[in-house]
């Protein structure tokens, strides 16, 4: 793949990183209007490297080694929704139930390690 190209692809990338992509189409329920709301991040990366070799063979005229790369990623994530009423508007987060019951486990690790000590502490081993 030719820069250019490389770099036109990063420009429409770019280009489609706009409100909509964190945005939601909204949602008519009832007598509400839920819009939904999402973290939208996008990261890129390129690397070029030019090296003095040995030709491998006799007729290479070029005895430099030249190399690169590139990368990129884009993620998003439901962070909740914006829910709009006749009377009010507010802001619902969404909840992670995974980090939660990843704290939870982490915490039930840390008490059990803590009695552990104490136990061991008050009655030696």
């Amino acid at each position: 793949m030719s820069l250019n190209k490389l770099f036109d692809s990063i420009e429409q990338t770019r280009d489609a990183a706009n409100w909509q992509s964190a945005f939601g189409e909204p949602q008519v329920v009832e007598d509400r209007t839920i819009i939904p709301v999402a973290q939208v991040g996008y990261g890129f990366g390129l690397g070029f490297g030019r090296g003095d070799t040995v030709p491998e063979a006799e007729d290479s005229s070029d005895g430099g080694a030249e190399g690169g790369g590139g990368g990129g990623g884009a993620s998003a994530k439901p962070v909740g929704v914006i829910v709009v009423t006749p009377d009010d508007v507010y802001f619902e987060d969404v909840r992670d139930e995974n980090k939660i019951a990843l704290a939870g486990i982490v915490l039930s690790a840390f008490v059990i390690l803590q009695v552990t000590r104490t136990v061991r502490a008050l009655f030696g081993r």
